[in-house]
């Protein structure tokens, strides 16, 4: 990795990182394994695919392919929180699963942007909808709408291609 890489906070180990820090904030005092984490983040991050409030990155192509890349992006993330205290990994019959550390809350709550705030909104959207989904149910429901949401992006791009 060079230092240009290194130095962006987009995509990186430390927005990963706050984004499933977040999450779990919102969830506490549940835990989630990886893969329901990469599934909420997503969720965070597009939330208007799921008919939640305006999502917080831009529609772009073939973006359900996200949930392959993003597992390493928010497993680093998550090793970072870790590291700092802020998030807690446990071993249990179930797995490796994360937890909010007591610490998690009073830092989210240091962060003031626009964006960190809006990230928070979306966490809490996100859980309320979805947090009692076990881990079956949050499959087939992004089994179940993946490929309607690459079909509604295509048709918006057909259009826009259109006009231009």
């Amino acid at each position: 990795m060079n230092e240009r890489e290194s130095a962006n906070p987009f995509n990186s180990a430390l927005e990963t990182g706050v984004r499933a820090l977040t999450l779990l904030v919102e969830a506490s005092p549940k835990s989630f394994d990886l893969q329901k984490l990469v599934y909420f983040d997503y969720l965070l991050v597009h939330s208007a695919d799921a008919g939640g409030p305006a999502s917080l990155h831009p529609n772009t192509p073939m973006r359900n392919g996200e949930l392959l890349v993003r597992r390493s992006l928010i497993e680093s993330g998550l090793v970072l929180m870790v590291s700092r205290g802020l998030a807690e990994r446990s071993l249990g019959v179930d797995g490796i699963t994360y937890s909010a550390s007591d610490e998690a809350s009073p830092f989210l709550d240091c962060l003031s942007s626009s964006y960190s705030k809006s990230l928070k909104s979306r966490a809490e959207w996100a859980n309320d909808q979805f947090g009692y989904m076990d881990d079956d149910s949050l499959r087939t429901f992004f089994d179940n709408n993946f490929e309607r949401w690459s079909r509604e992006f295509q048709s918006n791009s057909s259009d826009v291609d259109r006009f231009s």
